[in-house]
């Protein structure tokens, strides 16, 4: 709603190879993060599983082929959507609203009938959003929080100036919790609540190399 190379010489691969662990802590107050809001970690190991997981079901699909090369930067969109659900559910924190399993499972319910059924919904988020089945009732639980939250505010997300006052909101939230990301992940945005790419070459191929794409 948000949003969604070159060639190494042998001894440049090698040493980049051979720097990629220290990275995991490079930039970030904790060893082992992939980002750190409001003192809180996202692990590198998450992030990781995360990949995983897609690649997995990308690669039993009939189209993996397509699926993998369309998520190129899979490692960075998990990132980044693991640290928009962060921002999402603080904004919501701070004005007290939360999702019931029941509007959980009913929100559930309607989005599979939209889609023409479980199977659809879940084949068109993996090719749309690189998202597993695992992953799609968080996914529903942060916009259901993000709706609370516009309500909350009174910004009807139909209109542009709703989606403006939705994304103050949003952009102020994310501004207070101190977000700190890896670099091999890029750095976050508060502004535009995405993360920019880095702009240091060697830190884009450590991060090609670790996706395992």
């Amino acid at each position: 709603m948000l949003r969604r190379r070159t060639a190494l010489s042998a001894t440049a691969a090698a040493a980049v190879l051979l720097a990629a662990p220290l990275l995991t802590s490079c930039g970030t107050p904790h060893a082992g993060a992939a980002a750190v809001v409001d003192g809180k970690q996202i692990t590198v190991e998450t992030v990781q599983a995360k990949v995983a997981a897609v690649r997995a079901a990308q690669e039993k699909s009939p189209q993996a082929a397509q699926l993998i090369e369309g998520s190129s930067d899979l490692q960075r969109n998990v990132v980044h959507r693991l640290v928009q659900n962060r921002v999402i559910e603080r904004a919501a924190e701070d004005v007290d609203v939360s999702v019931t399993r029941h509007e959980l499972q009913e929100a559930r319910g309607a989005t599979e009938q939209q889609a023409g059924g479980k199977a659809a919904l879940e084949a068109q988020l993996l090719q749309t959003y690189a998202m597993v089945p695992a992953d799609i009732d968080e996914s529903i639980r942060t916009d259901l929080l993000m709706q609370k939250v516009a309500g909350h505010y009174g910004a009807d997300v139909q209109t542009p100036e709703g989606q403006a006052a939705l994304i103050k909101v949003l952009r102020d939230t994310s501004k207070k919790l101190h977000i700190d990301v890896n670099p091999r992940y890029g750095k976050w945005n508060s502004d535009k609540l995405d993360l920019d790419a880095t702009k240091d070459p060697w830190l884009t191929e450590v991060s090609r190399r670790t996706a395992g794409a």
